[in-house]
């Protein structure tokens, strides 16, 4: 059975994006975290998101700049964070997972309805992170 062919990279159309950005402007990473839930699940992911999940992160004080269903299919979530550098991702996610809020509180629940999930980390600038704030 062939596989199906895909198209290359190298013949899509090239994109150029001019920045109107200055040299000091302040710069944050953004995690886009994307999730894969289980069949049926996102009603009830959504609500503990915003009911458990949501008010932790606050107390935590991470910097979420959007999250909610994706609206390309019904099985997938999405969840975006900014952080001040690597070490901060790695800071604050390894405190906020470790801890015993977390751990003990909507963790199981949460983590049974997502089947898999993925991260890509971005540097965006904070302008452009504080324009996503709300809009998606």
């Amino acid at each position: 059975m062939a596989l199906p062919v895909r198209p290359s990279f190298d013949s899509a159309p090239k994109v150029t994006v001019i920045a109107d950005s200055q040299p000091n402007e302040m710069k944050k990473l953004v995690e886009i975290r994307a999730y894969n839930l289980k069949p049926g699940g996102r009603k009830e992911s959504h609500r503990l998101v915003l009911e458990k999940s949501m008010p932790l992160l606050e107390k935590w004080r991470v910097d979420v700049v959007a999250f909610g269903p994706s609206p390309h299919d019904e099985n997938s979530y999405y969840l975006l964070r900014a952080y001040k550098s690597l070490e901060d991702r790695e800071s604050s996610q390894g405190s906020f997972y470790r801890s015993d809020e977390w751990r003990k509180g909507p963790r199981e629940e949460i983590l049974a309805l997502i089947e898999s999930d993925t991260s890509i980390v971005i540097e965006m600038e904070e302008a452009v992170v504080d324009a996503l704030r709300g809009t998606l």
